[in-house]
């Protein structure tokens, strides 16, 4: 398994949404509510980002819900160029890993998607809260 690299999003985004989930059943609301959020801010162009974020955003919220603590919080971001989805839940005894020799098939395949999907990734521990972000250009 390889680790994700340590770092803060971008220190100067300001949130536009945030959404709390604690059970699965709230990743369908999520990917309507991120969709809707997204299209208030990007033009009809960026349709296939707005795609892009929804799945990485499902997965990052999926990965806090099997193997962190709950609650799960979702944020979207927008810094300067970009848009961020920063997820968080109360494990802070965890670091996120890429699982690239797990089969295809078997799950353990958010962080690699996440990575194909977002232009960084990275993730970092607050006072209560461990965070796992990816971020897109717009």
């Amino acid at each position: 398994m390889t680790a994700l690299p340590a770092s803060v999003p971008h220190p100067g985004a300001v949130e536009l949404r945030c959404w709390r989930l604690d059970a699965f059943r709230e990743l369908r609301q999520l990917r309507v509510a991120l969709r809707t959020a997204l299209a208030d801010v990007l033009t009809p162009d960026y349709s296939d980002l707005i795609d892009r974020m929804a799945v990485v955003a499902t997965e990052l919220a999926t990965n806090a819900l099997r193997h962190g603590l709950p609650p799960t919080e979702v944020r979207l971001l927008q810094g300067p160029d970009r848009l961020i989805i920063d997820v968080a839940d109360h494990d802070l005894g965890t670091e996120p890993r890429l699982d690239r020799g797990r089969p295809p098939g078997l799950g353990g395949m958010g962080l690699v998607l996440a990575r194909t999907f977002a232009v960084e990734v990275g993730w970092y521990k607050a006072t209560e809260t461990k965070h796992v972000w990816a971020s897109f250009t717009v």
